[in-house]
């Protein structure tokens, strides 16, 4: 096994001063914009060298220490082979793992560039970044399995459900793969939206155009009409079904960029966030083919950078996450489709750039560079704060989660890519005797009165990033 040492954090400190940087200056930044569009104006800065950390391997090491991977063969550098002209390195970048809840299992960087998009099924796990490659790997140890490769590069999101993967990318264009897991991995691009000439079988309403006019920032697929839904910058909505790759409706759905969107795959029903501050749900007229606004949700005027949709037999709960630090939530009525406020669920410093949900639990990604774990109260809107991840030095900027049961003990594998250039795997387990951490407020009915465990760390940011963003390079 091999096992990585890094150097404290403070001779990386000595190398490059980190840079003061306040929640002010940020909010500064922001206005009506937001983090999610960053992607579209980063890029490598050329000879620009990136800082790196010694990496020390050695046989034992206490079992306080990180623990980066799982066995695999080794190089003469230390190394771990993946791929031929692959990018990927262990990270040199430390990462705690202070809690008996929670610990990295492995630490990739990317030479390259920062990852846009995960995505996990079928045991995989897919990634998405600037190049024009698909990295795969397997789970939970980020064993490298290959990638798909596509024409045009710089993939902004990424989708995956059974052996079906959908991808988008810089040509506004929609890529459709199917994979299969087997001893070893292969993949098929079986189509791309919109086909060419579709514009031919586009419906006579006039509405539809043949593909989206900027870039298309966000998808969700309703899994038993094979419907897939794409949010864009340029404020549509489009909606493709899959089998005959047709576009079957397109509407102006946003007054700023959609950044993200989800659908509820018990009832159809479509909801979408964007910068405008708005979170709106839809409903599928399905006589017609056509989208309705069912209601508007408008509760922070802070860009909606995401969405994530907790569902279950008795309850359903939807959650924004948006670039003034908060997470709002709303509980939905029971045999009707309204969705009350229901509070905001508050610790992040700086913006909440992805969530993720599994079952009653919720992560959520932050400009703070940390990684928040939530846990809801069954029957109740109460949530707590379980822990934080605070392994990266940048911007945590794409999340994915799954279940992972170990006999009687509950676990979660959690996937964060952030804008240091890393890759991380977090293995969570939620032990029987876990205690609540809140106080409940004395009206069990205002959620938001109620107080979360505070912790008082401030953000370690890389000090190239933060350099990057007092010069207000990430917001041209």
């Amino acid at each position: 096994m091999i096992m990585v040492r890094t150097t404290p954090i403070d001779t990386l400190e000595a190398q490059a001063p980190i840079l003061a940087i306040t929640h002010e200056h940020v909010m500064d930044f922001y206005g009506k914009r937001s983090l999610v569009s960053l992607m579209d104006t980063q890029k490598p800065e050329a000879g620009q060298s990136p800082v790196h950390l010694r990496v020390q391997t050695q046989r034992e090491i206490s079992e306080h220490d990180v623990q980066f991977s799982p066995p695999r063969p080794s190089s003469s550098d230390g190394m771990f082979p993946i791929m031929p002209d692959s990018p990927w390195t262990l990270s040199p970048l430390p990462t705690p793992s202070p809690s008996l809840l929670y610990h990295c299992i492995a630490s990739l960087h990317r030479h390259e560039g920062n990852i846009y998009a995960i995505a996990a099924s079928k045991g995989l796990v897919f990634t998405g970044s600037n190049s024009s490659r698909i990295r795969v790997w397997k789970q939970p140890d980020c064993m490298d399995r290959g990638y798909l490769k596509a024409s045009s590069g710089e993939v902004r999101a990424i989708l995956a459900y059974s052996n079906m993967l959908f991808s988008t990318h810089k040509d506004h264009k929609i890529r459709i793969w199917t994979f299969s897991v087997s001893d070893s991995f292969k993949s098929k691009k079986v189509g791309t939206l919109p086909r060419k000439n579709s514009f031919l079988m586009f419906p006579s309403r006039g509405k539809n155009t043949p593909r989206h006019k900027d870039s298309v920032s966000c998808m969700a697929y309703y899994h038993s009409e094979g419907i897939l839904y794409t949010g864009s910058h340029d404020r549509t909505v489009k909606a493709w079904r899959v089998s005959d790759r047709k576009c079957v409706d397109s509407f102006a759905a946003h007054e700023d960029n959609v950044n993200t969107i989800l659908v509820n795959q018990d009832d159809g029903c479509l909801f979408t966030g964007s910068s405008d501050g708005s979170v709106k749900i839809w409903r599928r007229v399905y006589t017609e083919d056509s989208h309705t606004l069912t209601i508007t949700l408008k509760f922070q005027p802070s860009p909606v950078n995401a969405l994530a949709l907790s569902c279950s037999f008795n309850h359903c709960f939807l959650y924004s996450g948006s670039s003034d630090g908060m997470i709002n939530f709303w509980e939905k009525e029971r045999l009707c489709y309204r969705f009350n406020h229901g509070g905001f669920l508050q610790g992040h410093r700086f913006a909440v750039l992805c969530l993720a949900t599994v079952g009653n639990m919720m992560f959520s990604g932050s400009e703070d560079t940390t990684i928040r774990v939530w846990r809801r109260e069954e029957g109740s809107c109460y949530h707590e704060c379980l822990t934080v991840l605070d392994g990266h030095r940048g911007p945590v900027r794409c999340l994915a989660a799954c279940l992972q049961m170990e006999k009687v003990v509950m676990g979660f594998l959690v996937y964060s890519a952030s804008l240091d250039q890393t890759f991380k795997v977090w293995r969570i387990k939620l032990l029987p005797d876990d205690k609540m951490c809140m106080d409940y407020s004395t009206d069990p009915c205002e959620a938001t009165k109620f107080k979360i465990r505070d912790y008082d760390m401030s953000p370690v940011l890389s000090p190239s990033w933060v350099q990057k963003k007092l010069q207000g390079s990430y917001f041209q």
